[in-house]
């Protein structure tokens, strides 16, 4: 069983702003892959798919190295750095994030032909506005964690928590 501080610093990050946000971001990422990847997709979409796993993946390696307390672990990025990976980190995820939300709403928008009561066939517009919406709510849980990063850095701070 783990030790009571192992069991205090796992809470105290899972209750931290960080903790809830990286939470946020695993569960709008696992959303947006799981519902693009659950239907046909083509062509764009392969991008958004590659960035949903790609930094869900990451958030996730980032979330359980944090919780765990093993960032000085990890070498070149970690110790001191950690703030820093974390901030870069979630910088690029945003970055990449908003090209992805740009070809989510394109998808959505050329499929909404199909959102008629009359269309009797398969159509991929909700699961389009859906994974959209999954997209912008990622990128706004990895916005909100460059400000709380970007102000943690600004105070001179080197932890995440």
């Amino acid at each position: 069983p783990p030790t009571p501080q192992v069991r205090s610093n796992i809470s105290k990050f899972l209750r931290s702003f960080l903790g809830i946000t990286r939470i946020l971001q695993i569960v709008f990422g696992a959303g947006l892959w799981i519902t693009v990847a659950a239907n046909k997709y083509d062509g764009p979409i392969h991008f958004v798919l590659f960035v949903a796993v790609l930094f869900w993946l990451l958030t996730l390696a980032l979330f359980f190295i944090t919780l765990l307390d093993k960032q000085n672990l990890v070498p070149l990025l970690g110790g001191e750095r950690w703030l820093c990976t974390n901030l870069t980190h979630d910088v690029a995820a945003a970055a990449l994030y908003l090209p992805a939300i740009g070809v989510m709403f394109y998808k959505t928008e050329s499929y909404s032909y199909c959102n008629l009561d009359q269309y009797q066939h398969f159509c991929l517009y909700k699961v389009y506005l859906t994974a959209a919406v999954f997209a912008c709510l990622c990128c706004l849980s990895y916005l909100l964690s460059i400000i709380y990063g970007g102000c943690r850095k600004s105070r001179g701070e080197q932890t995440v928590i």
